[in-house]
Formats: C-alpha cells, structure tokens, sequence
C-alpha cells in the first residue's frame, strides 16, 4: 500500500491496519525463527509501513 492509499483512510481505518500490519510482523518473524520464511525482506516492507501508518496517525 502507498503513502498516497494511507493518507486518504480515516483514522479509525489507520488503527484498523495498523493492528494488521502488527499482526502479520509478528507471524513473520516467528516464520523467520522456524526457518520457514523464504522472503525476508517481506518483514522490512512490513516495517515500514507500520512507520508510515504511526507518522500519519500523528500528523491527525
């Protein structure tokens, strides 16, 4: 999702996927420690758009 798709959302929408974006981080990195992952750079794109969605949550 792009910066431009998040500004749009309303708050209530931003919590909503930021709760998500949480939730898939951590079945990530438990994949990551079972060796089960085979995209790491998946958790970085994850990362960072959990600080996207926290910079506009702040900005409102």
């Amino acid at each position: 999702m792009e910066y431009k798709e998040l500004k749009k959302k309303t708050e209530s929408e931003l919590h909503k996927t930021l709760a998500e974006s949480r939730d898939k981080l951590r079945d990530l990195r438990f994949k990551d420690a079972n060796k089960q992952l085979k995209n790491v750079r998946e958790i970085r794109k994850v990362r960072e758009m959990i600080a996207r969605i926290l910079t506009l949550l702040n900005k409102k």
